[in-house]
């Protein structure tokens, strides 16, 4: 079996559960949010209060992170699949990399705060 070791779950297996586990966190999500929105008066301080609260802060992080697996394993195939010159999937793999990790800490800072 070969291993890959730009691959997040590093194998097949592990990389579909990780998608199905990450698409139904983010379902989730979507429907607390649609939820809110649906049954509350949205203005400013309605929405502070919403993701003022850890739960929501917490379900915010949580939800973030599975976009950032989703999105890495799902790039990280196409990439596989398209590009053939390892040099330049290496090259496109790490800017990928790097967007992600400033998604991530640009939605840590905004909210949790610095």
């Amino acid at each position: 079996m070969v291993k890959h070791i730009s691959s997040f779950g590093r194998n097949g297996v592990h990389d579909y559960l990780l998608i199905r586990a990450t698409a139904i966190i983010m379902t989730l999500y979507t429907v607390y949010l649609v939820g809110f929105c649906a049954f509350a008066d949205i203005n400013y301080a309605s929405w502070t209060q919403f993701f003022g609260g850890t739960f929501t802060k917490v379900f915010t992080m949580l939800a973030l992170v599975c976009v950032l697996i989703h999105a890495w394993i799902g790039l990280w195939q196409v990439l596989t699949d398209y590009i053939k010159c390892s040099k330049l999937r290496a090259f496109l793999q790490l800017g990928v990399i790097a967007v992600l990790f400033g998604y991530f800490f640009s939605g840590l800072f905004i909210l949790w705060g610095a």
